[in-house]
């Protein structure tokens, strides 16, 4: 399969999710009772559905929100691989959904076309579709998998590539970096951490940024899982 992936065709991209309200008593009560509805077998007798708020809400769609979508894809020129990358972020949810849909919908919107991220199939592009309906948008193309086979959906998850069949693996995007000697910025933040540097910190720049670097690896990890030159640092353009 990896030999018929044809990587200019592709659109990576990493997502960066917050919970919807700062702090668990921001919900309004209806709310306060469906998470603690939702979350009854998940939390352990000793954490209170308001400290599991903390660690778990970010995670969930119906109970966070997409601060950033970041994209990236390749293209040739004179011979040469290099890679765009642009990001949509922000606080307004809708308008970044918007945004990120007008481009699937403009520039990739063929069936050769094809999405990839890391653990996408489980978070990023469910995440993208449920947050698009709740904003009262229309779901694109390559968004809208209801009722399809698993051969005519055009998505790519560099995580499940990882796991050749074996489907209670999990490895981190940061360990398959250094495993396959990947060069990557030092790391600043972590997902754990970016409902604190956006609440707190208000520093969405920060997050972009942190975005943008995951995306990039899930590229440069798609072409080593193909045995082609990684892109070049003087290679990577920002828009």
């Amino acid at each position: 399969m990896l030999e018929k992936i044809k990587i200019k065709n592709v659109l990576f991209l990493d997502i960066e999710t917050v919970p919807i309200k700062e702090n668990f008593t921001d919900l309004s009560a209806p709310f306060q009772k469906l998470w603690e509805e939702k979350t009854v077998w998940q939390r352990k007798d000793d954490i209170s559905p308001s400290d599991f708020y903390k660690l778990k809400a970010g995670v969930m769609a119906e109970f966070a929100k997409i601060i950033c979508i970041s994209v990236g894809y390749l293209f040739t020129e004179k011979s040469e691989n290099y890679f765009r990358i642009k990001s949509f972020y922000g606080d307004n949810e809708k308008q970044i959904i918007t945004d990120f849909n007008t481009l699937l919908n403009s520039q990739f919107n063929k069936n050769q076309h094809q999405l990839c991220a890391h653990n996408g199939k489980e978070f990023d592009f469910p995440f993208i579709a449920r947050r698009t309906l709740i904003n009262g948008l229309n779901l694109p193309k390559l968004l809208d998998i209801a009722g399809k086979k698993p051969w005519e959906i055009s998505h790519l998850d560099t995580m499940e590539l990882w796991k050749f069949g074996d489907y209670k693996h999990y490895t981190s995007i940061k360990l398959l970096a250094a495993l396959f000697d990947i060069p990557t910025p030092k790391d600043d933040i972590d997902g754990s951490q970016v409902a604190k540097v956006y609440w707190e910190e208000k520093d969405l720049e920060r997050i972009k940024i942190y975005c943008q670097k995951d995306t990039l690896t899930v590229a440069q990890l798609l072409l080593k899982y193909k045995g082609e030159d990684l892109i070049s640092e003087n290679n990577i353009e920002f828009v």
